[in-house]
Formats: C-alpha cells, structure tokens, sequence
C-alpha cells in the first residue's frame, strides 16, 4: 500500500504551506526597521575624510582646490566635497567640522577628526619635513577621548553660545561613527623602499592596531560604527607614476599594489568580524569601497567618466603627476606655469594624483549609502541596527 507515503507527503505538504505562510508574516530583519536617526557623526581617518583638519594644523590647500562647490579651498583636498560631507547631508547634519579648526566651529553635530596623510600606525615621519601627518589613529583617538567630557563641561559651565555649539551628552551613544583609514600605512612601505611581500606582511599588526582603536572609542560609548574598506591604490596616479615598472593589470593599474590592498580589506574584514564577537552592543557595518572604487577605473565611461588614471589637476607624463603638486607653479623653458584643474572635473575620476574628485566621491557615495556594498546589507540610514548572520 502507499498509503501511508501519501499521507507522508500531504503531510509536507502542509508543513510546507505553513512554513511559507509564516515567512511571509515575519517581517524582514533589514528593510523593515526603522531608520536611525544619527543626531552627530564622530569621523577618524586620513585625507579620504578630512574637512580641514591638516589645513588647520600644517599644510592648506591652495587654489583651484574648493573649486568646484565651495569656490574657493575648504580644508579638503579634492575640487569639492568628499564622501563624508554627503554622508553628513543624507542625514540631514550640517557638514562636520574639522576638530583642529579652532576658528568658529561647530560641533552640536559631532567632529571630525580625520587628517590628510594620517595613518594608523605611528608614521616613519611627519609634516612638514616628512611625508605623514602626526595625528595618526591613536592621537585621533586620545582627542576624541579628551573631546567627550570637554564639551559636556562647557555645556554646563560656559552656557550660552558656547553650549550651542557642543553635541548634546546623548550624541555620543546615538551617534554615527565612521572610519576611513589605512591607505597611508601602505604608501608608508611602499614609498619607503619596502617591497610589496614586506609591506604585506605589515599588515596583520595595522589592522590589530586599528581594532584596538575601535575597541577604544566603543568603550567611551559608541555603538554605530560604518567602516570603509580602503580603495585601489595601484589605480592612483601618484602610485602608477612612481612604480613605472609595476605589472599593470587590464585596465592600467598597478596589479601588485592593488593585491596588497585586496589583502588589507581581507584582514580588516576578518577584524570586523571579530569586533562584533567581542563589542555585542555595537552595530558594525564593513563597506567596501574598493569595489565601488575599481568601478571608476574598470569601466569609466559606464558611469559617465574618462580617463580614470590621470589627474585633473597636476602636470608632467602621462598620469599627469609629478613632483610638482596641484595649485603650486613650476617654471617650464623660462616661462612659469601654474598647475591648475583640468577644464571638466564633472566627468573626472582623479583630482590631483591622489584624491578623488567631488563627481567620483558622489558616485561612490551613491553606491555605499544603499547597502548594496555592506556587509550586513544595511543602507546608511539604517546602519545603527544588528542584523547580523552567521556569515557576519
């Protein structure tokens, strides 16, 4: 008889049925919640994510950096904004203010404390003589630490305008904090005569050093952390001009050195992994950039850019990168040139050699804010949530 299989199989039948039945009833851990409302955003970083910080302190940009949105240098290295003034506007903040700029700034909507040229480790030399900034991660840390109570104090015993311009105590917990840092560790070995297997092996103990600091900051209250991945730095020009000799992949980068960076990604993605073990109360969210990033260089035209490899803004060969920097002058045959921008910095991927420009930083700012490239698969607005798996 098969009977009984009949029954067997009606039976899952209806265990299917209402299986699905209460799928669709339980909602979607992910697009169902609702949207964080980050009141501050607290960054550390490196020249990704400065908006004035080393202009502040050390070195400013000259014109035509600022060109294209602030008319005029804003602290930033780029023709205009970065990822994190967008990152600031989608939330409806103001843009965040440089915590070394001391001149009329306000932080009732958090700081930044990201500096061009910064690097996690302590750097082999710093500005103005050597090549790094020396607020790296762990001195951004220790004025964020110091930055907490501070403003708490002047709330309470200046009062006035002065309290107006500090976070409130609660920013702290509800805050965004955002991280993009590490590409200057590598240019730290690249550029100091180590070879790309010794830059590799360097590493596992940046980004132990780099979960340190986070471990740090989420023990002072935080517990939304977005953190950025670090981008092709062999598509960049001032890598492509200083290792002619370097294998060049299909699209014209330096292939070693982007390994390297694939191989720092790998790491801190393991780290982030790691971090949510041992943070339970943190919502962590891994973005990678470097994907969005390579998009620009694999197929520019795609999303409307050209010549992804050369800077806008700079001279000499054929990345247009020399020693002589954006905004400076340089004397050619007895006549003296200026370096300035190239004339349609909308469809350009590169600014000055180094940094992106503010068409390429809104494309990749578009991208990442939708979660497409997170890992949860959190968009920006509702990154203050776990929803974490087990491949998480």
């Amino acid at each position: 008889m098969d009977f009984p299989n009949s029954t067997k199989f009606q039976i899952q039948q209806v265990s299917l049925f209402v299986i699905l039945s209460i799928a669709t009833l339980v909602p979607n851990p992910v697009f169902s919640t609702n949207q964080c409302a980050f009141p501050a955003i607290f960054n550390f970083g490196d020249s990704n994510s400065d908006t004035g910080g080393l202009a502040a302190s050390i070195i400013a940009p000259k014109p035509p950096y600022g060109d294209t949105y602030f008319h005029r240098p804003a602290g930033r290295f780029s023709d205009g904004r970065l990822i994190i003034d967008f990152i600031a506007q989608s939330l409806g903040l103001p843009y965040i203010s440089a915590y070394l700029d001391s001149l009329g700034t306000n932080f009732s909507h958090g700081a930044n404390f990201a500096t061009s040229a910064s690097t996690i480790r302590p750097p082999p030399s710093v500005l103005p003589e050597g090549g790094f900034s020396p607020f790296y991660l762990d001195v951004q840390y220790t004025q964020f630490r110091e930055f907490k109570p501070r403003t708490q104090f002047i709330r309470h015993q200046a009062g006035g305008i002065f309290a107006s311009l500090m976070p409130q105590k609660d920013y702290f917990r509800k805050a965004l904090y955002t991280f993009d840092i590490g590409q200057n560790d590598l240019g730290a070995g690249f550029f100091g005569n180590l070879s790309v297997q010794q830059v590799n092996a360097t590493v596992p103990d940046i980004v132990n050093a780099f979960s340190e600091n986070v471990k740090d900051i989420y023990d002072l209250g935080a517990r939304s952390f977005w953190i950025h991945n670090i981008g092709p730095i062999g598509c960049l020009p001032y890598i492509l001009a200083s290792f002619l000799s370097a294998e060049r992949d299909a699209y014209g980068c330096a292939k070693p050195y982007n390994e390297v960076a694939q191989y720092f990604n790998q790491k801190l993605k393991e780290a982030v992994v790691q971090l949510r073990r041992n943070l339970p109360q943190a919502a962590i969210t891994y973005v990678d950039i470097y994907s969005v990033k390579y998009s620009l260089f694999s197929h520019p035209k795609k999303y409307g850019f050209e010549l992804p490899l050369v800077a806008c803004c700079g001279h000499g060969g054929k990345y247009n990168y020399s020693s002589v920097g954006c905004g400076e002058s340089i004397e050619v045959n007895g006549t003296e040139i200026f370096v300035g921008s190239c004339e349609r910095q909308s469809v350009r991927v590169n600014w000055d050699g180094i940094h992106f420009t503010e068409a390429a930083a809104k494309f990749i700012f578009d991208q990442i804010s939708s979660g497409a490239f997170s890992e949860p698969p959190l968009p920006l607005n509702m990154a203050c949530h776990k929803t974490y798996t087990n491949n998480y």
